[in-house]
């Protein structure tokens, strides 16, 4: 938790935002279905939206713009293709 490869703090941890509890339930919906996938738990935090901060233009869409980077090949990758999501294109 609260933990990106070598880098540790509160900003690395993993979040979805909500607006209304529609979302919220379909969240956790997700996350419960996805449990089934992983042998650790989930640690992803599910939070009532409050106010958006724009990430730096670097961090904006990085996977797609970063698919060759170690961290992405490494880490992210191999979770998108746990959960059959389309991971190279």
């Amino acid at each position: 938790m609260n933990k990106q490869g070598a880098d540790e703090g509160s900003q690395y941890r993993s979040i979805i935002f909500y607006h209304d509890e529609k979302q919220k339930k379909t969240a956790e919906k997700s996350m419960a279905r996805m449990q089934k996938e992983f042998d650790k738990p989930i640690v992803t935090e599910i939070v009532h939206f409050k106010k958006f901060y724009k990430a730096e233009e670097h961090h904006q869409d990085y996977y797609n713009r970063n698919k060759l980077a170690p961290y992405c090949m490494l880490v992210i990758r191999p979770k998108l293709k746990k959960m059959k999501l389309n991971y190279w294109l």
